[in-house]
């Protein structure tokens, strides 16, 4: 059993970091192990929502312009489109990682809720084996888009985009604020 001393360790030890070699690979299995790790997460109702679209090579340039329309559609502002166009290839891997819909919004939202424990847990799995990652969201609007790139179900809300690479650098840790506890009875 691992005490709590070491796990605050690989808690703390995370970082959230795009210092990502983008030449060297993130073998399959590696990334297989991290997405099945992260389905250890709490689910409420055991619905088991998560799904992953494991993104690499010519894919995440392919990624990054179908983002990249949906932006220019909405009429974002040509730098950031063009950002986005290239963005995907900081990384060897782009994990994303969906949550499908549920039978009542309740459940969509507890769906939700689960898929989010899960790539939090993918991100310590991460760290513990000396990867560095990135937790981006889906571009405003994206959506629909990105889940039918990834060949997910209509209406799978993308929860995390996940950059997964091994580290050029670690940054800095900073102060985080006491947390807020109201202390009742």
């Amino acid at each position: 059993m691992i005490n709590f001393d070491d796990f605050s360790e690989l808690v703390r030890a995370r970082r959230t970091n795009l210092m990502i070699d983008r030449v060297r690979d993130v073998e399959l299995d590696t990334i297989r192990r991290l997405c099945e790790l992260s389905t250890w997460a709490p689910n409420h109702k055991l619905t088991w929502p998560w799904i992953f679209a494991e993104v690499r090579g010519d894919a995440r340039s392919r990624l990054g312009e179908t983002c990249a329309a949906v932006m220019a559609a909405q009429g974002e502002p040509n730098p950031r489109v063009e950002k986005t166009r290239g963005k995907f290839m900081r990384a060897p891997v782009v994990l994303v990682v969906g949550s499908e819909t549920g039978d009542s919004d309740l459940r969509t939202t507890e769906n939700r809720d689960a898929v989010a424990a899960a790539v939090q847990t993918l991100l310590l799995g991460a760290t513990s084996l000396g990867l560095a990652s990135f937790w981006s969201s889906c571009p405003k609007g994206a959506e629909p888009a990105v889940a039918e790139f990834c060949d997910f179900a209509i209406g799978t809300a993308i929860v995390a985009m996940v950059y997964v690479g091994w580290p050029r650098d670690v940054p800095k840790a900073f102060e985080r604020p006491a947390p807020r506890i109201n202390h009742l009875g």
